[in-house]
């Protein structure tokens, strides 16, 4: 008779797939709790003592630790010496292991868990049975994921047995589940030993998809998030539309970072991971009229996003544009239906109020990752240091914050020009300062006139200054911090326009 060894902290589907087992033939030897949910549900099981003939001891730590479980997992079936000793100790072949791990990562996110409690949610014997399965699938079928009860159960009741092409499988999603939770632990004690950059790093991260293709059709792409998230795109609710891509998912982090800055009504326009409108007013219809008009060509194939609640008549201006992707807080049931319309368009519901769980950016370079830490500084006006004879007022002060959270958020070289907590210039990703301060002037037009400057990094010749001046620019923010920031601040006051110092540099690669 085959035997199964089951032993579960989630118990979904557990009944119907244990009497699977059963009606095919097979005994069933179950530890603690498990024993006890199936023994209530009717369902006959050895215990683990019976096997080990030893009691689970050191309230449970220790009950599968035992040659008669592990000897009857690592058997080699087909090698004589492994089958003579198995008989010489009396230890019984194990034929499946259904394992899944104590919660570890849902302990750690209580509100008040004591480090004590965390301790006792490692889990020891099932990574261990699981992995001495994992390592003898030849034999042994294992599994961690009630989602492949209903695989094993089809195998089995058509040839009696898993296929060894299916066994591989589920031993290969073994090691990476017990991979994940070992590397779960192992931030934990990282964070707790304030580790910021330990000397071996362990990344866990789970699929949220499969996309259809990368940043262009020819590259393969997928969508995964940090085990623990927060405030991130990867949690929120999609209603509408096709498939996030892989460039749907850069622009829509890229607005989600941008909105973050806001309290106030605002709404955020990306394209290419840039801002290319940000509008930011007492209610949301009128951030909307400023985000749009702030570059209502780019917007065109571009990613919408606000921090407050879609209703009637804004989704009817979005239902006229071709648009890739809205992200709100809420949709209003008639917004709903209008937006609904285009079946294509993808919507998006996040609660904005999230907050965000995991604190540094990893990118990657060829065979490594840079990380560091995100960028989480608030800025504040009252940090600002004036350097020009010429003052800002309050009203200018909360304008160059305004600039100062946008060009933060663009590519570097950065240019930015503001006026009424509207974007109407952005240069980007530039070579040099002085193109990008050209762009983003060629792009405000005349409504450069009176207009405030960001820059994220500091002018190294007043040339930059030069430009804002002929454009009738009233105020910058930069970080200064030049060997000739004297230039600059001369040919300010000569102008009598307003430079003020953040000594924040805010490049962006």
């Amino acid at each position: 008779m085959k035997r199964a060894l089951i032993s579960v902290y989630n118990k979904e589907g557990l009944v119907e797939f244990v009497k699977g087992l059963i009606l095919n033939g097979y005994e069933v030897i179950s530890t603690g709790g498990t024993k006890q949910y199936l023994e209530e549900a009717g369902i006959k099981v050895i215990g683990i003592s019976e096997i080990t003939g030893f009691p689970e001891v050191m309230n449970g730590r220790v009950k599968t630790l035992h040659p008669k479980v592990h000897g009857a997992l690592l058997c080699v079936r087909d090698n004589d010496d492994h089958m003579k000793e198995l008989l010489e100790n009396s230890i019984e072949l194990i034929d499946m292991v259904v394992v899944n791990l104590y919660p570890f990562k849902e302990t750690v996110e209580k509100e008040n868990v004591t480090h004590e409690e965390i301790i006792e949610n490692i889990d020891i014997g099932g990574p261990s049975m699981l992995r001495s399965a994992g390592k003898n699938y030849k034999y042994v079928t294992v599994c961690c994921d009630p989602h492949d009860y209903e695989k094993i159960l089809n195998e089995v009741d058509e040839f009696g047995n898993t296929l060894l092409k299916t066994r591989e499988y589920l031993a290969g999603k073994v090691f990476s589940n017990t991979a994940i939770y070992d590397s779960t632990i192992s931030n934990y004690f990282s964070k707790k030993n304030n580790e910021q950059f330990p000397d071996m790093l362990t990344l866990a991260y789970e699929k949220v998809q499969d996309l259809r293709y990368g940043e262009n059709p020819h590259q393969k792409g997928a969508f995964y998030r940090n085990i623990t998230t927060g405030y991130s795109l990867s949690n929120g609710n999609q209603i509408n539309g096709k498939e996030l891509s892989y460039n749907n998912i850069q622009d829509g982090n890229a607005s989600l970072e941008i909105l973050r800055e806001f309290k106030e009504p605002t709404v955020v326009v990306v394209k290419h991971m840039n801002p290319c409108g940000v509008g930011m007013g007492e209610n949301l219809e009128l951030a909307w009229k400023k985000a749009y008009e702030a570059d209502p060509v780019s917007i065109f194939g571009g990613i919408v996003a606000t921090n407050q609640i879609v209703d009637k008549n804004i989704a009817l201006e979005l239902e006229k544009l071709f648009l890739e992707l809205i992200i709100a807080p809420a949709f209003e049931e008639e917004a709903k239906v209008i937006l609904k319309k285009k079946k294509n368009l993808r919507i998006i519901e996040l609660d904005m109020n999230l907050e965000i769980k995991n604190k540094q950016r990893i990118v990657s370079v060829m065979d490594g990752v840079l990380i560091q830490d995100m960028d989480l500084v608030e800025a504040k006006k009252n940090e600002f240091v004036c350097v020009t004879d010429q003052k800002p007022t309050e009203e200018d002060l909360e304008e160059l914050l305004f600039a100062w959270k946008v060009v933060k958020h663009v590519k570097s070289n950065a240019i930015v020009l503001t006026k009424n907590n509207q974007t109407l210039g952005i240069g980007a990703g530039q070579m040099n300062r002085v193109g990008a301060v050209g762009i983003a002037i060629e792009q405000a037009k005349e409504k450069s006139l009176d207009s405030y400057m960001g820059s994220d990094a500091f002018f190294p010749l007043p040339d930059t200054v030069e430009l804002a001046i002929k454009a009738g620019v009233k105020a910058i923010i930069q970080p200064g911090g030049s060997i000739k920031d004297k230039l600059s601040i001369e040919r300010c006051n000569e102008a009598g326009i307003i430079m003020v110092f953040t000594n924040v540099r805010y490049f962006k690669h």
